[in-house]
Order: C-alpha cells, then sequence, then structure tokens
C-alpha cells in the first residue's frame, strides 16, 4: 500500500508553474532567458491601492475573518456585479478565497462525486480538469476548434452532455488562448444550457477587464437569466488590478452552493489574508481608469506579438481577443530538426528546444489540452517580447 493517497496520484503538478519555475532557475544560474510561461502582469498594483493595505495593517486590522471575506469586500462584490454585470447578488452568496484558483477548488470539491462529468472546453487552463479530477469527477473535453476561434460550438456542447453532466466550466477570455465569447456566441451555449437543468455552469471571468478592439465582454448569467440559480460566476483581483501576489478571487452564486464552499474552506486555508482583502475593497470601489491604460499597451503588445510570431517560418498566430495571451501553431515546425539536432516531434518538442537553443520560455499545448500549439503571456516590457520574437523567428528559421 502506497503512502501517496490515490487521489493525489490522479493529478499532474501545473505545468505553468514548472516551467516558470525553470526559467526562474536558469537565470539563477547565469543564463540569458527570457520568461513567458507566467500570466502575471508586469505593470506594478496602484498606489491607491497599495495605501490601502497599509492603512489596514496600520488600523490594526490583522486579525482573522470570516472564513470567506469581510463584509466590506463581500459588498463591494456586489456592487461589482450589479454595476458592471447587471447581477444581482447579497452578501451571503458571495464566496471570497484565497485566489481564483481557491474559488474553483472549493466549488468542484464541495459539489462534485464520484462518477460525475464536468465538461472542460479545450484548450483549457491546466488546473480545471486535474481539479476535477482530484474530487473524483470524470473531465470531458470538447475541442474548440482552431477554426472556431478555439470557441465551443453549442451543437458540440449539446453532443457531450450526459445524465452524469454536473458542471461545464466556461472560461472567457480564456487562458491559453486568448478567445472571447460575443454575446451571440454565448447565447447559443446557454440556449442548450437552459434544456438541461441537471448541468450547471462555472463561468471564470478573470481576464473580464482585458479585452481589445471594441469587444463586448458579458457572462452566462446575464446573457441568459434562466441560469442564474445554478450559475457560478467567479472572478478576481489579480489580472485586471495587476494583484497576482495579493491572492484575492470571489465567486457569486446560490446559497447553497456558496456554504458548502465556505463549509469547505473553514477545514483548510480558512480565511484569506485580512490586508490583501481590505486591498481589494479599494481595488473594486477606487478608480479604475487605469485598466484603460494598461489595456492600450496590451493592445500594442498583442498585436507586435502576433505580427511578429506570423512572419516566423512554420508558425500561425491568430489574434485573439482578450487576456494576454496567444495559442499560436507550431504544425509547419513538426518533423524538423532542431540545431541540438533533434527531431521536433510535438509541441512539447519544439518549446523544449525553443528553451535550449534561444532562452525563450513557453507552455507547450499539450499541457492545455491542444496540440499542436503553445503558449506565450505577451505580460511583459514590449522591448523584451521583440527580443523573444526574434529569437523564435531565428530558432525557426534554423529549423532543417
Amino acid at each position: 500500500m502506497g503512502f501517496i493517497s490515490d487521489s493525489l496520484n490522479r493529478i499532474q503538478p501545473s505545468a505553468t508553474i514548472a516551467i516558470s519555475n525553470k526559467a526562474m532557475q536558469l537565470k539563477a544560474e547565469g543564463r540569458d532567458v527570457i520568461g513567458l510561461a507566467a500570466g502575471e502582469p508586469d505593470f506594478d498594483t496602484p498606489d491607491n491601492i497599495k495605501e490601502a493595505a497599509i492603512k489596514a495593517i496600520r488600523s490594526g486590522k490583522t486579525k482573522y475573518t470570516p472564513v470567506d471575506g469581510i463584509p466590506e469586500l463581500k459588498k463591494a462584490i456586489c456592487d461589482k456585479f450589479k454595476r458592471e454585470n447587471g447581477l444581482e447578488y447579497k452578501p451571503s452568496q458571495v464566496s471570497v478565497g484565497t485566489g481564483g484558483k481557491q474559488v474553483l477548488f472549493n466549488a468542484l470539491m464541495a459539489t462534485v462525486n464520484p462518477g460525475d462529468e464536468v465538461i472542460v472546453p479545450a484548450p483549457y487552463w491546466v488546473s480545471y480538469p486535474d481539479i476535477v479530477m482530484l474530487a473524483g469527477g470524470t473531465p470531458v473535453f470538447v475541442e474548440g476548434k482552431l477554426e472556431n476561434g478555439f470557441k465551443l460550438q453549442a451543437s458540440d456542447l449539446e453532443k457531450a452532455i450526459t445524465p452524469k453532466t454536473k458542471w461545464l466550466i466556461l472560461n472567457s477570455p480564456s487562458n491559453p488562448s486568448g478567445a472571447a465569447y460575443s454575446r451571440a456566441e454565448l447565447k447559443a451555449l446557454t440556449d442548450v444550457l437552459v434544456k438541461h437543468p441537471n448541468v450547471w455552469v462555472l463561468s471564470d471571468d478573470m481576464y473580464e477587464h482585458l479585452v481589445y478592439d471594441d469587444f463586448e465582454f458579458t457572462t452566462p448569467a446575464q446573457v441568459e437569466p434562466k441560469l442564474y440559480d445554478r450559475t457560478l460566476t467567479m472572478n478576481g483581483v489579480s489580472k485586471s488590478y495587476c494583484m497576482t501576489g495579493w491572492r484575492i478571487g470571489y465567486g457569486a452564486g446560490p446559497e447553497q452552493l456558496i456554504k458548502a464552499m465556505a463549509k469547505l474552506q473553514s477545514q483548510s486555508t480558512s480565511n484569506p489574508s485580512s490586508i490583501a482583502q481590505w486591498a481589494a475593497v479599494e481595488a473594486l470601489n477606487g478608480p479604475q481608469d487605469f485598466i484603460a491604460s494598461n489595456n492600450e499597451v496590451f493592445k500594442e503588445r498583442r498585436d507586435l506579438v502576433v505580427s511578429m510570431l506570423n512572419q516566423a517560418s512554420g508558425l500561425s498566430c491568430p489574434t485573439p481577443e482578450g487576456a494576454f495571451y496567444v495559442y499560436p501553431s507550431c504544425l509547419g515546425c513538426i518533423g524538423k530538426t532542431a540545431p541540438t539536432g533533434n527531431v521536433i516531434r510535438n509541441d512539447e518538442d519544439f518549446v523544449t528546444e525553443l528553451l535550449a537553443s534561444e532562452g525563450v520560455a513557453a507552455v507547450h499545448g499539450a499541457a492545455f489540452g491542444m496540440s499542436p500549439f503553445f503558449r506565450i503571456s505577451y505580460a511583459t516590457a514590449t522591448e523584451v517580447l521583440e527580443d523573444a520574437c526574434k529569437r523564435i523567428q531565428r530558432f525557426c528559421g534554423n529549423l532543417r
């Protein structure tokens, strides 16, 4: 009988974190490495948010808080949902966790039983299927094809639903592809879901504010009110507010689900950092103008990276609607030989050889459930991105 639990053996470590750690290790060893694996804005947390945290410390707000969030933050979240999404929630319908990942984890661990199926559109964020499997459920992968902008189609969703389906996880804008669903595209999906009352919707809106080219963001419970009572709408302050290290995520949904999530959290981490919660209150209630300014820079970076990658031999890079990732195809590089003499058989080989030859760290598409692609984060300095893309161009040009 093994020492490690069977449930833990069902999952793998996060591929994105592993590659980011490898890049940092190589840098520490003196290698010239550009890390494009981490999904983290390079902009600093705005000063008003920092000051709110400092004020919280100085005023002694450093004690335990309610397990799933202080009342002031829950109110700010309710106000945010009403103001930005037209969704009415009470504080008792809100859960605050240590990052968005904990909110997702709590929801799935609190609801998924062995045999339950969770529909996970591919490409997907690396943690979705592993959390489902840790809970004892079965992830059901439905591919969002390149020709459909990596988006789940209503007909494919209909085919994937069975009597065992408990959740659909929907992430828009998407990590890793940056694809975002328009209101019409969401309506086609929600029309299917209305016909299947056993299926709940977990809407991961973490990149809500990071959209470009006049794209209008909407979320499933907003598009189809009939789904309100079986939707968990999840978000956080990490990406839009440049607060990845503060670790505050939140979700809103039916009280029964929120209570179950709080019960689980009470026996795991208890409350998120009191100081980070007060910072998040200021993030949601304070000035929002910096988001548009940051987005202008992100859009310029997106356009630069898409253009330069499309000039690389063997690569094809679609233009995403949101987030700060691109998800190019490396199909034209498969079967070629790298400068090391190794044959590139798949996208994992591609990113491995790219790191070895040019010192650019990216994440292979197989980690997100769809090959042959790879993910690059453009949430880093423009001159660094330009250097990285030149290296990628050179690497692809040297393949034989």
